[in-house]
């Protein structure tokens, strides 16, 4: 079996590609050691201690490097258990865990007005067409999180989280879009 890798923009996280489906529908995060309890690879990643995060995606599973952390001495390790687990057919999650991400903390986000409904309709499309592929190519998700009075909040995952672009991403990319798409919108955050 052969695992490819690509670098993405965040200098931190390293893209792993083995060849095969490792999340049939929808995503995971797991941003510490206990949220990858529910999985046993992710598990596996954090045990190696220089392990921040683990993000899983349809073809690809991120992993992002504590600060400081070589990638040079990492990255044998990672790509062992990666060779371990996918060789092996172990499963991704332990029984009884979730395997697809669900956003946790929506009452911290603004809820989308009723009166807003084809604006928001317009602007999950947009997302899940246009962006939601760009941002899987480096390595990461983003999440619609709300549309409040012209303001669209979006939460970006895997590699993109932390990432020394993102602001740019969401301000010169996204925000952009979702504007020449959607004249309501005035701005987009981070969530």
């Amino acid at each position: 079996m052969l695992i490819e890798t690509e670098l993405t923009p965040n200098p931190s996280t390293i893209k792993f590609l083995p060849g095969r489906a490792v999340m049939d529908t929808g995503t995971r995060d797991f941003a510490s050691p206990e949220e990858a309890e529910a999985s046993p690879l992710a598990e596996a990643l954090f045990a190696l201690g220089d392990v921040t995060g683990v993000f899983f995606g349809h073809s690809f599973i991120s992993v992002t490097a504590a600060s400081g952390v070589e990638w040079a001495n990492l990255k044998p390790d990672v790509l062992g258990i990666l060779l371990d687990h996918f060789s092996a057919n172990m499963p991704l999650f332990k029984p009884a865990t979730a395997g697809f991400s669900v956003p946790s903390g929506e009452a911290d986000y603004p809820l989308d007005d009723p009166a807003d409904a084809d604006i928001v309709d317009q602007i999950k499309d947009l997302i899940e067409t246009r962006v939601r592929p760009a941002v899987a190519n480096d390595g990461g998700d983003i999440i619609y999180r709300g549309f409040q009075k012209g303001v669209v909040f979006l939460q970006m995952q895997g590699a993109c989280a932390g990432c020394p672009s993102s602001s740019a991403t969401l301000k010169n990319g996204i925000e952009q879009l979702l504007k020449h798409y959607v004249p309501e919108v005035t701005e987009v955050r981070a969530a």
